[in-house]
């Protein structure tokens, strides 16, 4: 059996996703004077959300969509705008981590955090000037993961504003439940200089965080200096780099936040997934 490409959709990941597609409801305070059976007949729910894993996983624009493979590409589009408002995407990231506790196990016990910055041209929220792209217009994402990599939270700005800044938000963030600290389960948060100050680890502390504040050189000098020593915060990076593979989230071309949101939140939930589940074979 051939393996599924990246960017269609398995049945697997489908019948994942089948169960929280939103419900099609009309607008109540709108008066409807089409005959029976005129008018655009809705799409399939299975066709408009493997037209949003392609733009997702291509890149491609909304209006480039293959017409043939998932129909217009204006509808795909006002589903994926009609889905993200109902929080379909947010509630796929959950379910995503859900089932990666329930089969793997949240990894609490060692976190890592950092941000990641990329191109947005077309923004018109959550962008500012990109201190590293000759102040061009970018957007920042800061992310969260747990010891594996996996997302547990995220938060996006501007690419002008530091990681600092948005530390205490993002740990005020998760998606799903923290679990309590205790002595016998300790959760430790792994970040690298950036995040070396005073400020920055009391907001740590206050959330009963152990900080784990090192260079990436530094990690380098303890791994070679301690025998079993394991590198903690480079799963963060991963994960950014998982995401980046996601061609739409490489370059940000969407011009709201909650569109770019709604991607970010899909991509999450397939990496949790791909944790747990063969969604590609």
């Amino acid at each position: 059996m051939s393996r599924v490409k990246s960017w269609e959709l398995s049945d697997a990941l489908w019948q994942l996703v089948e169960p929280m597609i939103p419900q099609r409801t009309r607008n109540p305070k709108k008066v409807y004077h089409r005959k029976p059976g005129a008018g655009r007949k809705p799409l399939p729910p299975r066709q408009v959300f493997a037209g949003i894993l392609y733009v997702l996983r291509t890149g491609c624009q909304w209006n480039a969509v293959p017409k043939e493979r998932f129909g217009a590409p204006s509808s795909v589009y006002g589903y994926f705008r009609s889905w993200a408002q109902a929080g379909f995407f947010l509630a796929l990231w959950v379910a995503g981590l859900t089932d990666y506790d329930e089969f793997h196990g949240i990894e609490w016990e060692w976190q890592s955090t950092d941000g990641a910055m990329s191109k947005a041209p077309l923004a018109q929220e959550t962008v500012g000037p990109n201190p590293t792209d000759r102040a061009k217009a970018g957007s920042k994402r800061h992310l969260l993961t747990d010891g594996r990599g996996v997302p547990l939270a995220l938060v996006t700005t501007g690419a002008n504003r530091h990681d600092v800044s948005q530390l205490e938000r993002l740990l005020d963030s998760f998606v799903i439940p923290r679990p309590e600290v205790t002595p016998d389960r300790p959760q430790n948060l792994c970040a690298d200089k950036a995040y070396d100050s005073p400020y920055c680890r009391q907001v740590m502390l206050d959330r009963l965080f152990t900080p784990h504040i090192v260079s990436r050189g530094e990690e380098k000098q303890q791994k070679d200096r301690t025998p079993g020593h394991r590198a903690r915060r480079w799963v963060v990076e991963a994960c950014h780099s998982w995401m980046n593979r996601y061609r739409k989230l490489l370059v940000r071309f969407e011009k709201t936040d909650a569109s770019y949101y709604a991607l970010l939140c899909l991509a999450c939930a397939i990496i949790a997934w791909r944790q747990v589940f063969p969604i590609y074979e």
